[in-house]
């Protein structure tokens, strides 16, 4: 969910509602170079993130899981290919691909859904999907995203993964990860994403050497001073990071 949440008062959202520093749309990131513009998860903001950077067409789109906050914009960049008639390939592993088209069945008509089977190349980068625990929600999947001399991942919704999905997050210039609170008082059994506390430790394992924490709830106050490492930092709607 964004913030502010509609329902709630509490100080978080009542600051975004005024200063709005805590204002935050959807997850998702834009990669751009002088070759395109490459988007990964299309979220129901994609309209307004769109406008706010300036933008009007993406040339391809990577999904890491078909939960609303990562797919609910799939449509309106339907309804923009169906007017510019310039078609949109959108990668994902295919059981992601699936829950899509069974959503949304006509998007097939101006989406060209394109299996994530193995690695495969978007703006010179090497792209491979693994999967991971979501905890209460299912599965999503992380991204690796690999061009010499710089290797990123980009794992938005995660928790507690095993040695072997923390595998892919070694050897990282960067390391988007998502942490919903500080730290989350939830039973674990409920939760879904990793608190900031919990993502410090895995951090401290798979040592990236720099890390953005993003998909922020209400929970995070960007105005407090976290004790996060100088090479740990929260995400920002609109922030644009370096990827070199």
């Amino acid at each position: 969910m964004g913030v502010p949440r509609v329902y709630c008062d509490c100080p978080v959202c009542t600051e975004a509602r005024t200063a709005g520093r805590n204002r935050r749309l959807r997850s998702s990131a834009l990669v751009r170079d002088g070759r395109g513009c490459l988007l990964i998860d299309c979220g129901p903001d994609w309209r307004l993130q769109m406008e706010s950077a300036g933008l009007r067409a993406v040339d391809a789109v990577l999904i890491t899981h078909p939960h609303h906050d990562h797919i609910g914009g799939l449509p309106e960049l339907a309804d923009a290919v169906r007017w510019t008639g310039r078609r949109v390939p959108v990668a994902a592993p295919p059981r992601v691909l699936a829950e899509i088209q069974a959503r949304y069945p006509w998007l097939g008509q101006y989406l060209v859904f394109t299996p994530l089977t193995g690695p495969a190349e978007f703006l010179g980068f090497r792209v491979t999907a693994w999967e991971v625990n979501h905890g209460h929600n299912g599965r999503s999947y992380g991204l690796r995203l690999e061009r010499p001399g710089f290797a990123w991942a980009y794992v938005p919704d995660s928790i507690h993964l095993s040695p072997a999905e923390r595998e892919p997050l070694r050897g990282l210039d960067l390391l988007v990860l998502g942490t919903a609170y500080y730290r989350e008082e939830a039973p674990v059994a409920t939760r879904s994403l990793y608190d900031m506390v919990e993502a410090l430790a895995l951090l401290a394992e798979v040592r990236p050497r720099r890390a953005i924490f993003t998909h922020l709830s209400h929970g995070v106050d960007l105005r407090e001073p976290y004790p996060l490492p100088p090479e740990v930092t929260l995400a920002e709607d609109g922030m644009t990071v370096p990827l070199a």
